[in-house]
């Protein structure tokens, strides 16, 4: 990569503008595409930061994004061979609990693969088997993760990324663990028990260890013929809708987030219905910090925006100086908001890029102040769930009555 670019930056000296510029997104193109291979047999914290980059497409040219969301929905599966051999490790028994099992891997992700298969009693399950070895290979990722992720966050703030730090890593290492998993599939099975929006798959008990977790098979649209142009537009609102709604019941009434918002981690049922997978990344939110969030949403609704700087600093968000962030700080960020939840004209994702980049923009001009910034650790997979769910709703060019629909949740759960 560094020579591809070393070379485009030599032509570019001698290329006019539109050749240029043709020239310089094919290399882009071919330096993701490089990007998705190298990081998809890397696997483990590696891929997993790819998938996070893929998630914003405002931030990205819609060619390379395209490249990088294969991260998401696919990458190169280990052999079935391999894969046995971890059943026999960890289910030595797993050949009288399966009458079949798949060869070819259905998904392949950064620290496991699934495979379709049918149980003895006949019903069909989702298996999914940890990489062997996966463990060791995250923790020596973490040890180079934490160096780059902390000259990385060095460059847009002055905060202690200590804190910021651990976050990552515990949900990192969460992900490893099939049984915590299990439980959280359980908790959020209850929770949106007879959902009308939601489908939660049943966990397989007798079939589900530390590196193997079997759930019930439910499928849907892809998220590629869900977001596809031919797609029936008012059910692809409905899917908005639901994962919007998803997110708000997450936050608001539950304090319980599912925080690995990748597309490939849902599909979509004819029914407007939104099957939701991959539970070992969820979030408990402190009740302090729904508290604060539920606040700045009501602020912002109520037109209150003056009141957000203080009511951001209740829950931490402020300068370094321990002063409220400067309403002019605020106001791209309540702006992009209030254009979405405009009740007259019901906002359509992806419709309009220039919102997000205006966002983006202002809050450049305000660097030194951004830099400062100083926030709990609890907040980073709150926004990323939020920024993530944000670029799904865009893919799906989702609208709906989005002002309606957080008003209604922030009336629920415990205050």
């Amino acid at each position: 990569m560094g020579a591809s670019l070393a070379v485009e930056q030599l032509f570019s000296l001698i290329r006019s503008g539109p050749s240029r510029q043709a020239h310089q997104l094919g290399n882009l193109v071919r330096n993701a595409d490089r990007i998705v291979h190298a990081l998809g047999k890397l696997k483990g914290a590696a891929m997993k930061v790819g998938q996070m980059l893929s998630l914003q497409d405002s931030l990205l040219p819609p060619e390379v994004a395209e490249v990088l969301r294969t991260l998401q929905r696919q990458a190169p599966p280990i052999p079935f061979e391999t894969v046995k051999r971890q059943l026999d490790k960890e289910l030595p028994e797993w050949k009288r609990t399966f009458a079949r099992l798949e060869p070819e891997a259905v998904a392949a992700a950064s620290i496991g693969q699934v495979h379709r298969g049918v149980l003895k009693d006949g019903r069909t399950v989702a298996v999914k088997i940890q990489y062997p070895g996966i463990d060791k290979i995250i923790e020596a990722d973490l040890v180079n993760l934490r160096r780059l992720l902390k000259s990385l966050f060095s460059l847009f703030t002055d905060a202690d990324f200590g804190p910021i730090w651990r976050e990552l890593r515990d949900r990192l290492r969460e992900e490893l663990d099939y049984l915590h998993e299990a439980e959280n599939l359980r908790r959020m099975a209850l929770l949106y028990a007879g959902s009308d929006e939601v489908v939660i798959p049943s966990v397989v008990d007798e079939a589900t260890s530390h590196r193997v977790l079997t759930m019930e098979y439910v499928a849907g649209f892809t998220p590629d013929e869900a977001c596809d142009d031919g797609q029936d537009q008012a059910l692809r609102d409905r899917w908005g809708a639901a994962l919007f709604n998803f997110l708000l019941r997450g936050l608001f009434e539950h304090r319980i987030l599912h925080a690995d918002p990748n597309l490939s981690n849902f599909s979509f049922l004819p029914d407007g219905r939104v099957v939701v997978y991959d539970f070992g990344c969820v979030k408990s939110v402190p009740r302090q910090i729904v508290r604060g969030y539920r606040e700045v949403s009501r602020a912002a609704l109520d037109g209150r925006g003056s009141d957000v700087p203080a009511l951001l600093e209740e829950i931490g968000v402020a300068t370094a100086a321990g002063k409220p962030l400067s309403e002019e700080l605020i106001a791209p960020i309540l702006d992009f908001v209030l254009e979405i939840l405009d009740e007259k004209h019901p906002y359509r994702f992806g419709s309009d890029d220039r919102v997000f980049h205006r966002f983006v923009e202002a809050n450049s001009s305000r660097f030194g102040e951004v830099k400062s910034l100083r926030f709990p650790h609890h907040i980073v997979f709150i926004n990323r769930t939020v920024v993530g769910h944000f670029g799904n709703l865009s893919r799906l060019r989702a609208a709906a009555p989005w002002r309606q629909l957080l008003e209604a949740r922030l009336g629920k759960g415990t205050p």
